[in-house]
């Protein structure tokens, strides 16, 4: 017997990659001002991919046992790659603020933050932003020792309670992003801010996502000491999104002000 899962024929990739057709074209009617159609399509698309695909997925290895040793590796490594492309991906956003930062141009007014731009206070909801975050990161390795040592009512409680900040840290953004007195179209400070710490919010609900999936396998015993690959898939990207979040705090909140 082949220690590979060879995977069966899926509709899911064709479907999602439609569904992200849509979304894509979704956004580009959205921005020019005209209907949500698209977008909601390429939306509800997308939601529908993502629970039957992870269904799928917990089918094969919970219920069938197709995630043996060899295919638990090549997913951890999986898991790694796609963590890496993403230190890529921020890495990309901090070269373009330090680029226009440590240089400023004349257009900038020779300094930064650019001339007429009232940065934030690094002291405020960043700094409860980032005591939250750290906060996650320690409740999650608090879930994951439970995991390992079988204590059930802590590692529910631990895992709620990462949820809990993850959407807690989402409210504190929102709240940050109302109040800011420039816009994305302020400079290439505001574009700067607004993409980075943005599509690291948009990290954050995608990783509360992610383990709040994990809480509902976890309540339903799918989750052993030995085997909870998907856990920890899902606490190494919270990791990840937590030391993402301390460079950002310290580069464009607190250097950057």
């Amino acid at each position: 017997m082949s220690p590979f899962h060879l995977v069966e024929v899926s509709p899911w990739p064709l479907i999602g990659s439609i569904g992200a057709m849509c979304l894509t074209g979704g956004l580009a009617s959205w921005f020019h001002g005209l209907n949500l159609n698209l977008l909601l399509l390429g939306s509800f698309i997308i939601v529908v991919t993502m629970i039957q695909w992870w269904r799928d997925v917990v089918r094969e290895s919970t219920m069938q046992g197709f995630h043996s040793l060899m295919v638990s590796r090549g997913l951890r490594m999986g898991m790694v790659l796609f963590i890496t492309s993403e230190v890529c991906f921020f890495f990309a956003f901090f070269w373009a603020f330090f680029h226009s930062s440590l240089s400023p141009t004349m257009e900038l007014g020779n300094s930064w933050p650019p001339s007429g731009v009232n940065a934030l206070s690094p002291w405020s909801v960043p700094l409860l932003n980032t005591v939250v975050l750290l906060s996650s990161g320690v409740t999650v390795t608090w879930c994951h020792h439970s995991l390992v040592n079988g204590t059930y009512c802590e590692g529910v409680v631990s895992l709620f309670l990462t949820v809990l900040l993850g959407g807690y840290f989402t409210l504190l953004q929102a709240g940050e992003y109302i109040e800011t007195s420039f816009s994305i179209s302020d400079s290439v400070y505001g574009s700067s801010f607004f993409v980075a710490t943005g599509f690291h919010g948009l990290h954050v609900l995608i990783g509360s996502v992610f383990l709040l999936v994990c809480m509902g396998r976890y309540m339903m015993n799918q989750f052993s000491s030995a085997h909870h690959l998907g856990f920890e898939a899902a606490a190494w990207y919270w990791h990840f999104v937590d030391v993402v979040w301390l460079f950002l705090f310290v580069s464009i909140y607190w250097w950057g002000s």
